[in-house]
């Protein structure tokens, strides 16, 4: 059952991992920019954030619902076996 519990939180660090350093890297850069040019304006940090991280969200979202279909998958399989 722990490795069962170590798996998900795995997968669910895998999965979140590229959005969130997409968003951490495109934060950085937007507060580099603000800090040079002084312009304090709340939504030049989100929509770009929001941008970044909905075109990761495209271009990994095949894998990472691969990556979910197989844990599912794979949990299915052995199911009989956990309740033992």
């Amino acid at each position: 059952m722990e490795g069962l519990a170590r798996d998900a939180l795995w997968l669910v660090v895998t999965l979140a991992a590229p959005i969130l350093l997409a968003g951490l890297l495109t934060a950085f850069a937007i507060s580099l920019f603000q800090a040079a040019t002084q312009i304090l304006e709340p939504t030049l940090s989100f929509v770009p954030k929001l941008i970044v991280m909905l075109l990761v969200l495209a271009l990994l979202g095949g894998w990472m619902g691969g990556q979910l279909v197989d844990f599912a998958r794979t949990l299915l399989s052995d199911f009989p076996g956990l309740l033992e």
